[in-house]
């Protein structure tokens, strides 16, 4: 996967995806209440973007309001998850200002999964001005309050009326936004299930594409984490059922007592995060050796009982940086430092999140005006 940079110094257009304003929105004392404080993925904007492919061509471009989908009940991806999706943010900038975080990345990154599930690629510049023009559209539902983002769900479904197994002839590309505070609460350690039997990917599966299977595969974990007091899950590599993978939607970072960093690496069952990636970049820059390697689950155990493992944190779009505090199973409970946040997670955190919400200098160019 290739991650470009955007060009800096202008601002994303949103003309290709004419706006339809919603007659009916939400007033000002409706929005607010909504926004006070929204659960993750519960409140939706106004409007939502789409696209339609038939005909071997992008077309129908739009801004609409937002309402229900209609779809028949013989539709490809009700039947065989033909279906990809991203995830991304855009923050208010202290000059008023609307921006989005590395869109590029997830344009090329929903290639790369359309293309692992048969599905015809959005070009970048399609995607661009669809998150665009939504964020435009829908201005006033970017939170002010500290923490505040807009999520942006882009993805693409399969709707061809048909039950053969074999590619769709017709999808469509929707974008929905929704306001959110932080994905997980407070400022401490979260606890991590360690799933042993159950796998999120095999080798040669769709482990780095983003689409809802691997999601669905990791519910029955997830919920056998939360009956053990767990947050997350972190899955191991389903060949050794041996090496830490990835949690059930982020990535996974250890801090040794030198200093340094380690990752897994990406094996084709992880999906190449762009957190991930900026978390790598941000620790490299600062001095930091950041590896990408294997990791043993029985290192991690070790390491924390010894104290030759410092931290051990997850980061992903919704969480940006999480500490992990405890690493629970079957067999075990690990405490990880103090079961609180650590020094290097705590300082990569905010130095992204200084970036991204527009209080410290972007050298890398990684966000995007839109508005």
């Amino acid at each position: 996967m290739t991650f470009p940079a955007m060009p800096t110094g202008r601002i994303l257009s949103g003309d290709a995806y004419p706006l339809t304003p919603n007659p009916h929105p939400a007033t000002d004392s409706e929005r607010a209440a909504l926004m006070a404080d929204p659960v993750f993925g519960k409140v939706f904007t106004d409007h939502m973007a789409r696209a339609t492919w038939s005909g071997g061509m992008w077309s129908d471009r739009g801004v609409m309001p937002l309402e229900p989908i209609p779809m028949h009940p013989g539709a490809a991806v009700l039947h065989y998850a033909q279906q990809v999706f991203e995830g991304l943010k855009a923050y208010r900038h202290p000059d008023g200002s609307l921006q989005l975080f590395r869109p590029a990345m997830n344009a090329e990154r929903m290639i790369d999964s359309a293309l692992r599930l048969a599905m015809p690629p959005l070009p970048v510049d399609d995607f661009l001005a669809a998150v665009a023009a939504l964020v435009q559209a829908d201005a006033q539902w970017v939170p002010q309050q500290e923490g505040g983002s807009l999520y942006l769900r882009p993805y693409l479904m399969a709707t061809e009326t048909s039950l053969l197994v074999q590619p769709s002839d017709t999808y469509e590309f929707v974008v929905t936004a929704s306001p959110v505070g932080a994905y997980m609460g407070g400022g401490g350690g979260v606890s991590i299930w360690v799933s042993r039997g159950f796998h999120r990917a095999n080798e040669g599966g769709t482990g780095d594409a983003k689409t809802g299977g691997n999601y669905a595969a990791s519910m029955l974990p997830q919920q056998l984490a939360k009956e053990n007091g767990c947050s997350q899950v972190l899955f191991l590599d389903a060949k050794e059922d041996r090496y830490v993978e990835e949690l059930g939607g982020m990535n996974l970072m250890v801090v040794f007592g030198d200093g340094s960093v380690a990752t897994p690496r990406l094996t084709g069952t992880i999906l190449p995060g762009i957190t991930r990636d900026s978390v790598m970049t941000l620790l490299a820059d600062a001095g930091r050796p950041v590896r990408e390697r294997d990791i043993e689950l029985e290192e991690i155990r070790e390491g924390v009982a010894s104290g030759a493992i410092a931290e051990v944190f997850a980061c992903g779009t919704a969480a940006v940086v999480t500490p992990i505090g405890e690493l629970k199973s079957d067999d075990f409970a690990l405490t990880v430092g103090d079961g609180e946040a650590g020094p290097v997670a705590t300082w990569v955190k905010k130095e992204l999140t200084d970036i991204q919400y527009g209080r410290a200098e972007d050298p890398y160019g990684w966000m995007v005006r839109v508005a």
